[in-house]
């Protein structure tokens, strides 16, 4: 039986809490409910009296109680942690991280989730995400219902794959560097964080103290033994002498946002799909040691690039995608990357000036890709950020009428309000991969690939 019980009183109220109309908050109190299935975003659904709740730190099928984070009176639903499990899940786990929690870090979702239980439940998100938005079932996407880890990152119960390559720690009020609380500007102080990759934790931020300053990035890069960190100083803050465990350059944030060099090289060489690739501060990168390459091999396999070819590279970043599909299309091929960042899209010339048929456009891709002339492709990738491409782009795209588009996307509800709008235009999804490459957290990486629907392409 649901019941309710006050953990705060109401004289905790603030004055405008208080004033005459205002909606009281419901911060505090505490819901015994059981769990339903899981939400986008790291979450479960639970109901109350009628009223939904987006609880943390449950899992599906649990009864526990929940204690409200967010929310008051008139809201139309609740954001609360499960502080409380009364009826565990079998696929529930002791969170191996001592800052994982309710009113903990909030780097990790589930963190209390088996390895394996935590891609089913990212299974059970895209599959929703899918069929919500999109109007398709795992099978009309293409898609064989799995989420793959990275070899390597398959790990047994209560053990946690170290793959973060780039952490950006927060720093407190009194210098010491952790991580933000869910939904927070609330430091977490920590001495180790870990799902970060072991040539970030020898660097030894958390061991540090950092005055006057507001985060401190700390990167590792994958196939060099280059080290990097980037600190953003409070307003008027001194920057410290960086002394750390393992050599490192270091660069320096200013207050509109510019990034300095400081000591060394103002950028880090990355290694993957045969090249090396140069990434400056503010370049996109992927997080995950191994994604690069993955995400490489399903693209061109999924796209099968043949020589003289024409493709798109949009949101290229700093090229990884142009530069793969170049190899493939040839001397007689040509390939366009777009990218809105100014020093990705320089990195992006410097990786590939080998590569005469590459060329690069800095600007949105919304703006440059009409201003190009381009009035048809063979091919299309695109990488977009979490808000997706969206409907004008995709437009564009299927108006080039390619014989086929890869998909590569952070996020399920993005991909599927994309590929409904690619429904539209006379394109459908032939195949789709899911690949876990961030554990112990909500977020998925997957890549589709799209083909004209009634067409001889």
């Amino acid at each position: 039986m649901n019941h309710r019980t006050r953990t705060t009183p109401r004289t905790s109220r603030t004055k405008d809490q208080d004033a005459p109309g205002a909606a009281a908050s419901l911060v505090g109190e505490r819901y015994e409910v059981e769990v339903g299935p899981v939400a986008h975003g790291g979450h479960c659904i639970a109901r109350h009296e009628g009223r939904v709740l987006f609880v943390r730190h449950a899992l599906p099928g649990e009864r526990v109680i929940a204690q409200v984070t967010e929310g008051d009176e008139e809201s139309r639903f609740l954001r609360a942690d499960a502080v409380e499990v009364i009826e565990a899940s079998n696929d529930r786990v002791e969170a191996p991280c001592p800052y994982a929690g309710p009113g903990a870090c909030g780097g990790c979702d589930w963190q209390h989730a088996a390895p394996g239980a935590q891609r089913r439940l990212k299974v059970a998100v895209i599959t929703e995400q899918l069929e919500r938005l999109a109007g398709l079932t795992p099978q009309e996407a293409g898609w064989d219902g799995t989420v793959m880890p990275a070899p390597g990152d398959k790990v047994e119960r209560g053990k946690v794959p170290a793959w973060r390559t780039r952490v950006q720690y927060a720093i407190d009020g009194e210098g010491f560097a952790g991580l933000r609380k869910h939904r927070s500007h609330e430091v977490q102080v920590i001495d180790r964080c870990l799902i970060a990759a072991p040539e970030v934790a020898e660097l030894g931020v958390e061991r540090r103290h950092w005055p006057d300053m507001e985060s401190v990035e700390a990167i590792a890069a994958t196939g060099s033994s280059d080290r990097q960190v980037v600190i953003t100083p409070k307003p008027d803050g001194r920057l410290p002498l960086v002394e750390l465990d393992k050599p490192v350059s270091v660069l320096r944030v200013d207050d509109q946002g510019g990034v300095h060099r400081v000591h060394g090289r103002g950028f880090v060489r990355e290694r993957a799909a045969g090249r090396t690739w140069r990434v400056g501060a503010g370049g996109f990168w992927q997080v995950h040691p191994q994604a690069a390459d993955l995400l490489v091999r399903a693209v061109l396999d999924g796209l099968a690039p043949r020589r003289g070819e024409t493709a798109l590279d949009l949101y290229c970043g700093v090229g990884l995608f142009a530069g793969a599909l170049a190899e493939r299309v040839g001397e007689r091929g040509a390939v366009l990357g777009i990218e809105s960042g100014k020093r990705a899209a320089e990195d992006a010339r410097h990786n590939l000036a080998d590569l005469d048929r590459v060329r690069i456009e800095h600007g949105k891709v919304e703006q440059v890709l009409p201003r190009t002339g381009i009035t048809e492709a063979d091919l299309v990738v695109l990488d977009p950020p979490r808000s997706g491409a969206g409907r004008a782009t995709v437009s564009h795209l299927a108006s080039l009428t390619p014989r086929r588009i890869a998909y590569v996307a952070c996020d399920p509800a993005a991909l599927a309000r994309d590929l409904k709008y690619f429904e539209s235009e006379g394109y459908a999804p032939v195949s789709l991969r899911a690949f876990d490459l961030f554990p112990m957290t909500h977020h998925v990486e997957c890549v589709a690939v799209l083909e004209p629907v009634n067409k001889d392409v």
